[in-house]
C-alpha cells in the first residue's frame, strides 16, 4: 500500500499523518470519496446530526437503527425517522429485526417507495431487553436464522446494496463473527462491518482490531469495515493499516465532534471544512446542530430540549463555566443558546489532551442476557419464535 505523508488539523493540531494514498470505498454500486462510514446511533443519528456531520466531511451517513416491524407496521414516529433531507446523497437507512419475513416487508418497503440508497441490518446492538430475547448480538449464533434473514433481505433488496453490521460474539466462548461474515458474504451482502467487541464487552475495554484483520481473510469477495476506538482520523488510519480493512465505521468518537469527518476526509486524501477547533469554532459548530435540530422536529422547543444531551460532548476540556453549561443544557430557544454562546471566549484555543479520549457510554463487561438454553445449539427451536418477537424494540444499535 503506497504511503504519503500529510499535514491535517487534529482536532485543532496540526499533525503529520502517515496515510495511504487517496482511498475510496464502493459498496455496491455506490462510489465513496472517503472509506468512511456513520455508525447508526439511537437519538443522535437523525438527519440533523448526519447533515451536520455531512457539511464537515465526506463517506456514507447511517440513519438511527429502525424497527422493521414498526416500518411495516407504519409507526408514525418511524416513518418520521427514515426521511432524508433532499441534500443526504447516498441515503442510508439501518434496520434491525428478527423475524426474515418481517425484515424482507421491510426492505421491499423502503425499496419500493425509494427511502434510500443502501440498507444495513443491525446485529450488533449488545442492550440486555434485546439479547435476553434472541436478537442483536445475540441472533447470529443462530447461523440458520441469520443466513435466512440476510438472504431475504438481499434478494427483497434487489440493486440496493444491503449490508451487515455485527459483532465479534456474545462472548469469548462463542463468537459468531468469521461464520456470519461467510454467510452474509453467500448470501449476496455488499459489505459486512465487525464491531470489534463482543455483546459481553458492551462498550467497554479497548477494540480488538487483530478480530477485523481476521475477518478480512475470511471475507474476500466483498468490502470489510472495522468498528470500534476510531477516536481520531489517526486512529483511523492505524486500522485500516494494521488490519487491512477497507473502511472505517465511526460512532461515539464524532459525539461532539462532527468536524471528525472533516479530519478523516483530509487523512484520506479528499478535501473538506478545514478545522481549527478553538472554543468559537466549536460554539459555532454546536449552534449549527441546534438549528438543524429545530428545523428537524419543526418545533424549537423540542429542538433546544433535543442538543442538550450533546453539551458535554461538545464542551469538553474546553472552559466554559459551570453556570453556561448549565443554561445550555436547560436552554429552550435559538435566542437563549446564543445568548449564552454569546458570553464564551471564542478565542480559547484547543485544551489537548483535556478534549481527548473516550466519549458517550462505556460500561461494563457484564454477563450476557440471553433466552433460557440459547446456548445450546446453534439452531433455532421451533418454539423461540414468538419469544423473539419480544425483542423488535427500538434500541441503538452495536
Amino acid at each position: 500500500m503506497r504511503r504519503q505523508r500529510l499535514r491535517v488539523w487534529e482536532n485543532g493540531k496540526v499533525m503529520t499523518l502517515a496515510t495511504a494514498s487517496p482511498r475510496t470505498l464502493r459498496i455496491g454500486p455506490i462510489a465513496l470519496d472517503v472509506p468512511v462510514v456513520l455508525a447508526p446511533m439511537a437519538g443522535i443519528t437523525n438527519t440533523a446530526f448526519r447533515r451536520l456531520c455531512r457539511e464537515y466531511g465526506a463517506g456514507l451517513y447511517v440513519s438511527e437503527m429502525i424497527t422493521s416491524r414498526a416500518l411495516v407496521e407504519r409507526n408514525e414516529t418511524t416513518m418520521r425517522l427514515i426521511r432524508h433531507h433532499e441534500s443526504e446523497t447516498p441515503r442510508s437507512i439501518q434496520l434491525y429485526g428478527v423475524d426474515p419475513t418481517t425484515i424482507a416487508e421491510a426492505v421491499r418497503i423502503i425499496v419500493a417507495e425509494d427511502h434510500a440508497d443502501h440498507i444495513d441490518l443491525n446485529f450488533g446492538c449488545p442492550v440486555p431487553k434485546v439479547t435476553r430475547k434472541g436478537g442483536g448480538a445475540a441472533l447470529p449464533w443462530k447461523s440458520s436464522l441469520f443466513a435466512d434473514i440476510v438472504t431475504q433481505a438481499v434478494k427483497a433488496a434487489g440493486d440496493i446494496p444491503l449490508t451487515v453490521k455485527m459483532r465479534k460474539g456474545i462472548d469469548p466462548d462463542h463468537l459468531t463473527f468469521l461464520d456470519a461474515g461467510r454467510a452474509a458474504e453467500d448470501a449476496g451482502a455488499a459489505a459486512v462491518a465487525l464491531h470489534a467487541r463482543t455483546a459481553s464487552e458492551f462498550y467497554s475495554g479497548f477494540a480488538d482490531w487483530n478480530a477485523i484483520g481476521e475477518l478480512k481473510q475470511a471475507v474476500t469477495s466483498i468490502p470489510v469495515l472495522g468498528n470500534g476506538d476510531i477516536w481520531s482520523a489517526d486512529d483511523a488510519v492505524r486500522m485500516m493499516e494494521q488490519t487491512d480493512c477497507d473502511g472505517v465505521v465511526v460512532g461515539r468518537g464524532c459525539l461532539g465532534r462532527p468536524w471528525l469527518f472533516g479530519d478523516l476526509a483530509t487523512a484520506f486524501g479528499a478535501e473538506a471544512h478545514p478545522v481549527d477547533a478553538t472554543l468559537g469554532f466549536v460554539a459555532d459548530a454546536f449552534r449549527r446542530h441546534a438549528e438543524l435540530l429545530v428545523e428537524f422536529f419543526e418545533d424549537e422547543d423540542r429542538g433546544c430540549r433535543d442538543v442538550r444531551k450533546h453539551v458535554a460532548w461538545y464542551f469538553k476540556g474546553y472552559p466554559v463555566g459551570g453556570d453556561i453549561r448549565t443554561g445550555l443544557a436547560t436552554a429552550s430557544s435559538l435566542a437563549e443558546i446564543d445568548d449564552l454562546l454569546g458570553r464564551l471566549d471564542h478565542d480559547a484555543p484547543y485544551p489537548g489532551a483535556d478534549a481527548e479520549g473516550q466519549r458517550g457510554r462505556s460500561g461494563r463487561p457484564k454477563r450476557p442476557a440471553l433466552p433460557d438454553k440459547w446456548l445450546d445449539s446453534r439452531e433455532l427451536a421451533a418454539t423461540a419464535s414468538e419469544m423473539m418477537r419480544g425483542a423488535e424494540i427500538e434500541n441503538s444499535g452495536g
